[in-house]
């Protein structure tokens, strides 16, 4: 059996797993596909306490309008956005956050 490497040629062999609720998972798929980094890449840069730079590609670009058309969805349900939807709202901090970066990537 052939060992896969990283990109930096390191083989990965430990396993690291962990739980987490419906939503915490939701949030974090959300903060990956954002990202347009793999799971792997997004966590172990997270936990490791090194920035994620986001680099627009069409991936990005289409987990935002994903990310977008669901939060205008859910803003119409809602008739006023209470501490009870804080995902909500930390989801519209990170979007804002990443288009912000692309936009100035692209001046």
């Amino acid at each position: 059996m052939e060992r896969s490497l990283d990109y930096k040629g390191r083989w990965r062999n430990h396993t690291v797993a962990f739980r987490v609720s419906d939503e915490e998972a939701k949030l974090l798929n959300d903060l990956v596909a954002l990202s347009g980094l793999t799971k792997q890449e997004y966590i172990i840069r997270r936990l490791t306490c090194r920035d994620v730079v986001v680099q627009g590609n069409p991936r990005v670009y289409k987990a935002l309008k994903n990310q977008m058309a669901a939060i205008h969805e859910e803003l119409k349900r809602l008739e006023t956005v209470s501490p009870d939807n804080d995902e909500l709202l930390y989801t519209l901090q990170v979007i804002a956050i990443t288009l912000e970066g692309l936009k100035g990537e692209n001046e």
